[in-house]
């Protein structure tokens, strides 16, 4: 993964974690509108939500601080897949959470979210999920 892919992505997430919580909530209403039968993977009630989005966040923020020593990220992204398959994910699912993070990305970040940040994210989901997928399926 190139260098400048990473910088950008790591600065770009530095603008989101002042909105982090709007962040998830964006995340997770994106997601449902995109795929509703995703809904019943996940917990019900506005508090449970609330929790789903922290770990969200903070999984995203680890993984995306993490891209500065994937060797040490590709194992932690492995068993993340591993204990998704658990959850009911299928190797379907990451293409939908993909283009709900862009979603999000693109509403909080606004002008900031230029088409050469917009490219680095894709890239670094893709390569993560491909990770997580090829390790569980």
């Amino acid at each position: 993964m190139e260098q400048k892919t990473i910088t950008l992505v790591q600065e770009s997430f530095e603008k989101v974690k002042p909105i982090a919580a709007t962040a998830a909530e964006i995340f997770y209403s994106k997601l449902f509108e995109l795929d509703p039968a995703l809904k019943p993977l996940f917990p019900s009630g506005e508090e449970a939500m609330k929790v789903q989005g922290n770990k969200l966040m903070t999984m995203l923020a680890a993984a995306v601080v993490g891209l500065s020593n994937l060797e040490a990220l590709i194992p932690v992204l492995q068993d993340l897949g591993k204990r998704h398959v658990g959850y009911n994910v299928t190797p379907e699912h990451y293409s939908t959470v993909g283009a709900a993070l862009l979603d999000t990305l693109a509403t909080g970040l606004g002008d900031d979210f230029t088409p050469e940040v917009k490219e680095a994210w894709a890239s670094v989901y893709g390569t993560m999920s491909t990770v997580m997928i090829e390790a569980s399926y």
